[in-house]
């Protein structure tokens, strides 16, 4: 979180990026770590100290639903640098509807992103639910009638209602598995509704991913 991109620590990159979204009424890092927390008050950002003991991010989330009231709750991966406020919108779209209790978005797959397990695919049902995610190739194609792949953004959004479940259950088969959190949700029956957008992005896991992301923002300049 604290590696340099472009000059500015991973972390703040992705904090300075959601925070351009207007949509938001706020927006802090949650982390466990101190030094994290302590390079976040030296700029500014706004920040918070996190119990170590959670297992996800969402579990995470929910420790700050616990002290911070809100409608909705939107958690944006730390190494997302190029989240763009077009994608929290998506986001926030999906969640315009009162029922739905879980969001998420997804884009069109890039055709090097169809078989890399880093890249986690999604496949939704006609109302625009997730049916599974899975860092396999999902569908499978049979036939060869090349069916449209779309991969998962780490966006979420959530109702208080749907955290307070979420820490309530174990850990899930499948979520233990895939090493997927939102599995958790689906095995026990709360549905995640999928916004689509066209807007890719880059989760910085590796040294190529950080060299892709410095890329990309010179070319923005």
């Amino acid at each position: 979180m604290l590696r340099p991109i472009a000059g500015q620590p991973l972390i703040g990159r992705t904090y300075e990026a959601v925070r351009v979204s207007p949509l938001l009424a706020d927006v802090l890092v949650a982390t466990d770590s101190e030094e994290i927390l302590s390079v976040c008050r030296q700029h500014g950002w706004n920040a918070q100290l996190t119990s170590p003991k959670h297992r996800s991010g969402t579990e995470r989330v929910h420790e700050i639903s616990q002290s911070v009231a809100a409608d909705v709750y939107i958690n944006v991966q730390g190494d997302e640098p190029m989240a763009r406020p077009e994608q929290i919108a998506t986001l926030l779209a999906v969640m315009d509807n009162a029922k739905v209790q879980v969001g998420t978005l997804m884009t069109p797959a890039a055709p090097e992103d169809i078989p890399n397990p880093g890249a986690v695919k999604v496949v939704t049902d006609v109302a625009g639910r997730a049916l599974y995610f899975s860092r396999a190739t999902i569908p499978f194609d049979r036939d060869g009638t090349g069916p449209k792949y779309f991969k998962h953004l780490g966006f979420y959004a959530y109702r208080k209602a749907a955290l307070d479940r979420f820490v309530a259950w174990p850990e899930s088969a499948l979520e233990r598995s895939e090493r997927l959190e939102q599995l958790r949700f689906l095995e026990n029956g709360v549905a995640i509704y999928v916004g689509e957008t066209p807007h890719d992005s880059v989760g910085v896991d590796t040294e190529e991913d950080v060299q892709r992301v410095e890329e990309i923002l010179r070319t923005r300049r």
